[in-house]
Order: structure tokens, then sequence, then C-alpha cells
């Protein structure tokens, strides 16, 4: 179990503390097969199951006293078992959240009574006991690198005495090798479908960064060199004894912007290690010595790598004219933002007072910045085309919500309304340089209707923009509030946004979130929520750190209190502006990724438990962005998070009911979601919510999720009983195609069921269904052949489905060119062919 735990389970980086297992598909697995072996061990081996453990095994559960019946004794918040070891000690404790084992006939158990929670418990048992063999037989067992002696000790001890225990222990430590040796094999049909690296990739990627690299201001690296000179005949360059693990070589890595970085190149990828300061470690050159253990995630290749340590490289990766180091087509104009913040980067200012010269520089620098955009074409008064600045490689998986948004700030003067003068009057108070005038500025603009278009262009127009952004790389705390609070409201106009992220204002965003200073920091979590609305703002964020920053705003000790203290509301006020930032930035693939890394699921878990609609809005929102990736649904089962979710299906807020069933419909998915969707309580609420048609966004949520669980027959019998059917057939009519879409995939859910075929032929939902045949949605075409051919298994349903030329209406979805249409026309016209004869 040692082994397999140290090779073959994924690890989240140690960071601070103590590396925490991976919520994977891979660690799913071998969790459960550790529990199947531990649940059956009493049965198959009864005699082993009894030996008391060397140490228990100890690990903080969340568990409670009530979970525990016969055979244990409970007083208060304590429990222990009737069953004791022979020093009087009980086999199970349990003391407040701290539980300790000592047998395996007592983890057993412990499993049994868990029920679903059996995979946490597991979890953060293996978590706090890294190497669970030593605390079971002792630290000679232990797991150990490189030529394992333990299993000759073991024999040569057996032979020396007749001691039973001694006897006991090898039994315990073959059985346990052996579950070793089966966690190991079943890994390896996961770890094959990684990437794989070999020597001459890894050589010939080096080989061309050198080409790149040096002192020039345009290199993309400093320097770049191998630890070793020494190249073995298979081409790696690692010792043998490291080669084992697949390691291929070692480099040192000088960017122009970080710290030098040691990095491991693998056949699994490319990860950041760790270094000491011993210089007489063999074939490094004279070079600090290698701490092995992967101190970041993998990566495919050191360009992948690079981009997420460097920004620096990243722009000069861009201005290379070789396909080598063209950006992917989803993120070939990030180069942009990074070209400014060099800019902004470049200043150096003194920062200890916030003087009138401060404030001089600053505007002076946004009158060059200022130039910088205007070359870019972001003014639309010199433009009446309508301004649109997305990424035009927006990818896929990383929806934009931005959309096109027409230029009408005119072009004459006369017809401007009072505002805009108006704050063309203030801008050069706000450009004068004193503080208090700025402040006073600031307070002033923030009197206007800033959510009004001409308002928002108004500061623009006025070069104010600029000078906003300058005033928050100043030090004057009430200035750069102020700042942010006007960024926060104009930044709702798309050209804002995207001007903003090209004056490098997220970046100077991002590193305030370091303030100590609370009120600052929501501030700038608001103004970055806003916006990265776009890709690029998404990128900008998460490879400056602000990932790992906004996670951290969720960190607090009062989640779950209903009366909050001053200081525990500001940190609640805290999370809530951490959370809607993450929910703007959790739209992006790789962001989900960082988040998950950075630590974010349980804490958006803790959160979910809180009472309080406003931070639980966009800790959903979040939660239900995140649902689309397999690692996150898993996430979302085994943390808990599917009770919080059903529970918050009946708040008086529909924008959270919304989320909330939006998320459902993503985790659904799985068959263990839509089960505990039912156990809690879940499928009543979702049907009530049908009731609310006039809000569409809610009710094609809710219809999702009603869709999803009814793929499972235990929850259709609950939906029958609740008259969902009924309900679902009364909205096939005047609903748009994105909620018909789910309707329909709910109907062919339930038409699985004789019974509710009839009840659809009574609610008269057959001829909807069948005039939806002539639509052009291919999503609903899929379902509604699906449907309707379910329905025609019933004699008395194909009589009305032919009446009205359904059959017909299918016949023809087979010259459809979407092959999936083609395949559900097929699949309905079997049995109304069947049922015509």
């Amino acid at each position: 179990m040692g082994a397999a735990l140290a090779r073959a389970a994924q690890w989240t980086a140690a960071g601070s503390g103590t590396g925490t297992l991976e919520i994977t598909p891979l660690n799913e697995s071998l969790l459960n097969q550790i529990i199947k072996f531990v649940e059956n061990f009493s049965t198959r081996y009864p005699q082993e199951a009894a030996f008391v453990f060397r140490e228990p095994l100890e690990w903080k559960t969340q568990l409670g006293c009530s979970v525990f019946g016969e055979g244990y004794v409970i007083n208060g918040a304590t429990v222990q078992s009737e069953a004791k070891c022979k020093d009087g000690q009980p086999l199970l404790l349990l003391t407040a959240s701290t539980l300790r084992v000592r047998s395996f006939d007592q983890l057993s158990r412990l499993l049994q009574v868990a029920m679903e929670k059996k995979l946490k418990e597991a979890q953060a048992c293996l978590e706090a006991n890294r190497d669970p063999i030593v605390k079971i037989l002792g630290s000679e067992y232990g797991t150990v690198e490189g030529e394992d002696m333990s299993m000759l000790h073991l024999l040569d001890k057996v032979k020396k005495d007749d001691e039973p225990e001694t006897e006991m222990k090898m039994k315990i430590f073959l059985l346990i090798q052996q579950l070793d040796l089966q966690l190991l094999n079943s890994s390896l049909k996961h770890i094959s479908q990684d990437i794989r690296l070999n020597p001459a990739a890894i050589n010939n990627e080096v080989n061309l960064l050198k080409i790149f690299s040096g002192k020039g201001e345009d290199t993309v690296l400093e320097s770049l060199e191998y630890t070793s000179d020494y190249v073995f005949s298979n081409g790696c360059r690692a010792p043998p004894w490291r080669q084992v693990h697949g390691e291929i070589c070692y480099l040192v890595i000088k960017p122009h912007d970080t710290d030098p970085l040691y990095i491991t190149c693998s056949t699994a990828g490319v990860f950041l290690n760790g270094v000491s300061n011993n210089k007489a470690y063999y074939g490094l050159k004279g070079k600090d010595d290698i701490y092995y253990e992967r101190k970041s995630d993998v990566y495919k290749d050191i360009v992948t790598f690079l981009r997420e340590r460097s920004p620096r490289f990243v722009e000069n990766m861009a201005k290379q004219e070789y396909n080598f180091f063209k950006e992917p087509t989803s993120e070939k104009n990030y180069q942009r933002v990074e070209v400014v913040d060099a800019k902004v980067s470049d200043q150096s200012q003194n920062r200890s007072d916030f003087t009138e010269n401060n404030v001089r520089e600053k505007v002076k620098s946004s009158a060059a910045r200022r130039r910088s955009i205007d070359q870019k074409k972001l003014e639309p008064s010199m433009n009446k085309t309508s301004g649109r600045f997305e990424d035009v490689s927006e990818s896929s998986s990383d929806t934009d919500e931005d959309e096109e948004q027409p230029a009408r700030h005119q072009e004459g003067n006369t017809d401007l309304p009072s505002e805009y003068w108006g704050i063309q009057k203030l801008a050069k108070y706000l450009k004068g340089g004193n503080p208090t005038a700025t402040v006073i500025a600031l307070c002033s603009m923030r009197d206007f209707n800033l959510a009004q278009e001409t308002c928002q262009l108004a500061i623009r127009d006025t070069g104010c923009l600029e000078v906003l952004i300058n005033l928050l790389d100043t030090e004057e705390i009430k200035c750069q509030i102020g700042s942010l609070k006007i960024l926060k409201e104009i930044s709702q106009n798309t050209l804002i946004r995207h001007a903003i992220a090209d004056l490098g204002g997220l970046q100077i965003m991002v590193k305030i979130l370091d303030s100590p200073d609370k009120d600052l920091k929501c501030s700038a979590a608001e103004a970055i929520a806003n916006v990265a609305r776009f890709k690029q703002a998404r990128t900008t964020v998460r490879q400056h750190g602000g990932i790992k920053r906004l996670v951290g705003l969720l960190e607090c000790i009062s989640v779950g209190s209903t009366s909050l203290t001053p200081y525990q509301a500001k940190d609640t006020e805290l999370a809530r502006c951490g959370a809607l930032a993450l929910w703007s930035c959790s739209k992006s693939t790789k962001n989900k990724a960082a988040i998950r890394k950075a630590g974010g699921i349980p804490l958006l878990a803790r959160w979910l438990k809180c009472s309080h609609a406003n931070i639980l809005t966009p800790v959903v929102g979040t939660l239900q962005e995140c649902a689309s990736e397999p690692s996150y649904r898993l996430a979302i089962r085994t943390e808990g998070m599917i009770e919080n979710l059903v529970k918050n299906l009946s708040s008086e807020h529909e924008e959270l009911q919304m989320h909330c069933a939006s998320a459902i419909f993503k985790c659904a998915e799985d068959k263990e979601t839509r089960d505990l969707v039912r156990k809690h309580g879940g499928l009543q609420p979702l049907s009530v919510l049908l009731g609310n048609s006039e809000n569409k966004q809610l009710l094609a949520a809710v219809t999702g999720a009603i869709w999803k669980c009814a793929i499972s027959r235990e929850n259709v019998s609950k939906f029958r009983e609740y008259k969902v059917i009924e309900a679902l057939v009364g909205l096939l009519t005047d609903q748009p195609e994105e909620v018909l879409v789910n309707i329909v995939g709910a109907l062919g859910e339930c038409c699985q069921e004789p019974i509710n075929r009839t009840i659809i032929r009574k609610c008269d939902g057959i001829p909807p269904l069948v005039k939806l045949l002539t639509g052009t949605d291919q999503a609903l075409l899929v379902n509604v052949a699906k449907a309707v051919g379910a329905c025609a298994t019933e004699p008395e349903n194909m009589m009305i489905i032919d009446r009205l030329d359904g059959v017909r209406l299918l016949w023809s979805l087979l010259k459809n060119p979407n092959p999936d249409v083609q395949a559900s026309a097929a699949w309905a016209i079997c049995p109304c062919i069947e049922n015509a004869k």
C-alpha cells in the first residue's frame, strides 16, 4: 500500500504543508480497491483482522457519534469500542473529530457504518498516514526506495523464533504487499494514457530554446543548461538509480523575471523540483544538490512549463518568427497584455509616500500608455463600426460572455449629454497630483451614474482610465479603493474591460490581493470579477498568480456562523468577493485546474454550508462552471456538496436556485450523484420549480437536472409520484430550444416505462412531440426522435403518431447530415414499423 501511494497515487503539490490526494479518477479507483480490501478483511482473514496495530491509525474524521451502534460505548462527544487490546486501550476511539483505530476488524466496521462517506474517510486516513504499514507492523516494514530487504529480514526472523506474533506479521505483510502489487498494476492503465517524453524530444526542445536564449532584451530566457554533461547510452543524463523512476535529465533555467528554476524532465512530463546547498553532489557540475520531490504540477513539455512560470518568457516568445514559438491558437493574442505589463513594471517608482510628484509621474506615464492604446485603435469615436475585442481564437472549452457592443459614442460635441462634460471637468482635478484633490475627484466621479455608457466612455476618452489604473500602483489606500470602485462599475462595458486589460490593470489588481487591508482586497477582487469576463483577461489573472490569491480569500473561520462579529463579517465579505472573481475566472479550463490545484474545492465546499445567499450564489456559480470537468463532479460528490445543492433548491433567491439546478444538471451524469439527489430529497423541489415557467434560465437548469436524474429508474418513479411528466408535457409549447431539449430529453427517459407512455398520451403530449420533428436544432431532434420512438412501442400511441405523419418525418431525418440524429431516427423507426403491422 505504501509503494502504491508513493508511486501511483496523484498528490497535490505540498506547498507549506503536507500534500493531499487529488480527486482524480485514478485516485478514486485506488481508494475503492483499498476500501474493498479492508471491508472484506474481517470475513476473509478473521485471525489477522484481530491483530493489534503497533500504533493506531489516526486522522480527522467527518463521522459523528450517532453512526456508531452496537459494540461501542458513547459518552457525549467520545466513542470507544467495547473491544480492547491487552493493555486496556479501546481498539477504536473517537474524541471530538480525532479518530484512532488499532485493528483491521475495527477499520472494516468503520467503513460499513460510514456508508457514502467511506471514500472521504479512506482519503483522510491515507493522507494522515502516508505509509500506513509502519503504524500497523512497525518502522522496519516501512516503504523504502531502491532495494527492499524487509522480506528477507522477516523470513530470517521467522526462522530464528517461533513467536506467533512474528508469523502473524508476516501474513499481514504479505497480504498488504499483494494489495500493493494489485494497486500498482491497476494504475498502469491510467498511467499509460499519459503523455510520455523521451530523451531525444527533450534534447531537441532544449537546443531550440538555447538558440533564443542569452542576455539580450528580446531573448526568451537568460540561460538554460543541463546539470550534468554525462550522457548515458540511452540518451538520459539522470543517474541510473533515478532513471528507474522515469527521470531523464535535470535542467537549471534562468528566466528574465524569476529566480532560477530547477526542473526535472521525465517520461511523465516536466515539473519543478527543489535544491539544497550541498555542492558536492556527483555529476552536477558544482551546482546545488537536487531534491527529487515534485514541487509543481506535471507539464507536457518545457515550453508549457515556462508559460505558466514566466510572463516575460511568453512576451518574448511571441516576438520570435519561428513556428516553434508560435502561441497555440487558443491563446495567440495573450502577448498583448504582457507587453503592456512589461512597460508598467519597468517604471521604478519610489512609492514610500503618496506625493504630488508621485501622482504627476503616474499621470505622465498614463499619457504614454494612452498613446500606445490609441495606436491599437481602441477609440470607438474614431470608428463607426461595432467594437468587439475578444480573442478571435477563443477555444470551445473556454466560453466568453462578452457580446458585440456598438460604439454609440457620438462624433460631434453638440449632442453629448451634460454628464460627459461634468466628467471632463473632473479629469483635471484627478490628474492634478494633489492627494486631497484626487480623493475628492474620485468621490465626485462616483456620484455620476457610472452604469451609463456616456459616463463610462467619458472616463476613457478624457484619459481618466489610465490615471485610475496608475492610482492603483500608489500606496495611498483611499485613492486605491476609490479607483477600484470606479473601475468595478465602468468595467461593465465591454470596451472598458479590454482597455483595462491592455493597460496592465489586471496585473496590478492581482498584486493588491496581497495587501493586508481587507477593504482594498475586496475592491480588487470585485474589479477582477468584472474585468475577467473574456479569455485574455482570465489568462492574465492566472499567469500572474491571481487564482491562488483568490482561493486564499476563501479562508475564513466564520463559515456557518449565523451571527457574525464585525471581524467575521469582513472575512465573509472578503470570501464573497473572492468567489465572485473565481466565478468569472472559472470559465477557463486551465483556470478550473488551477482552482483545484490551489485547494479551492474543500474551501468552496465549506462555504456551501453557510446560509448567506450573497456568498452562496458566487460559490455555487463557480461550482456549476467547474462541474463540466469530471474531476470536479467527483469532488462535488465526495465532498458531500450534493446535499447542500439540494437544500438550496428551496432558497428564496431564483438565481441561487438556478445555479444549484445547473450544478445538479452537470453532476447527474454519474449514477452515484443521481442516487444522492434522490436520497437527500432533491427530486421534489426540482418538481416544484417546474411551476416557475417565466424564468427561462431557471427553467432550463431545472429541466436539465430532471432530465439527467431521470436516467435512473428509481428517480422516474418519484417523478411520476410528483406529477412531473404531466408538467413537462404542459411545457412543450412556446419554450426556447434550450429548454425544449431538456424537456424532451426527460420525457424520453421517462418513456422507457409503459405507464409513463400512457400518461403522455392522456395528457395530449404526442402531437407537440411529433411537431418538434420538423425543427432544425440538432440536439432537440436527437431527443425528440428518441421520445417519439419510445412512445411508438404502445399501439394506441402509434396510431396518433401515424395520423400526424410522424413516421414520414422520422424517415426524413435519416437524410440529416448529423450522424446522431440519423442514429436516433433509425432507432425510433423500428418500433414504428413493428406496431404499424
